[in-house]
């Protein structure tokens, strides 16, 4: 699963249209240079990339008076929107991803009604339940780990990881079913993107050959 891919259709998408440089600053602003690889060259990179795919379409922009070269703006495509909603119902349900997909999927999941939301975390619920007891068919955690040697610490380590996975989807799932938060169709959504101009206080600074396209 594309992390990269998810969060730039998603930055996209909440623009409507959007620079190179804008999306990044949209995701330093979530820190996501912090917990995934985004990264200004990952990021035009995925850019370019995904206008070649049909999922973008680049709009070339005429350069200021002021000189300097033309910027390419980016809008999300049929297609595009497709790929988006399935990365982000992917990155809701597999529990068995990096912390940045999960992380990618939370950061994105107003985008979906609150009943699907909800579904997609139950689903991830199941999976993590169906994942314990494989583990738990080889491996008993009220014996201790020490019964297989060092080895049952590797274990041990899954089981106290899915448990604490399942606490917290539980936490989150009961949070969204009391109300929590705008969902699509609920009203303004929670503005989470920089509008053109604002200072970005989480930005790194890094200069990139890319930001001036």
């Amino acid at each position: 699963m594309s992390v990269m891919r998810l969060l730039v259709l998603g930055a996209v998408r909440q623009h409507g249209r959007a620079h190179g440089y804008q999306v990044r600053n949209d995701l330093e602003y979530w820190g996501a240079h912090e917990w995934s690889n985004a990264k200004p060259g990952s990021i035009y990179h995925a850019l370019k990339q995904m206008a070649k795919q049909g999922l973008l379409h680049a709009h070339e922009i005429a350069p200021s008076t002021a000189g300097g070269p033309p910027r390419t703006e980016y809008e999300i495509t049929e297609q595009g929107t497709e790929e988006y909603f399935r990365l982000l119902r992917e990155a809701l349900t597999s529990y068995d991803q990096k912390p940045d997909v999960l992380s990618a999927g939370l950061g994105l999941m107003v985008d979906l009604d609150r009943e699907e939301a909800l579904a997609l975390l139950e689903q991830r619920m199941r999976s993590i339940g169906e994942w314990r007891k494989a583990v738990t068919e080889y491996y008993t955690p009220e014996d201790g780990p020490g019964r297989l040697g060092h080895i049952g610490e590797i274990m041990d380590f899954w089981v106290h990881s899915a448990d604490t996975g399942a606490e917290w989807t539980r936490g989150l799932i009961e949070r969204i079913r009391g109300g929590a938060y705008t969902f699509a169709g609920e009203g303004e959504p929670f503005v989470g993107v920089l509008a053109e101009g604002e200072e970005n206080p989480y930005a790194t600074g890094e200069r990139h050959p890319g930001d001036a396209h």
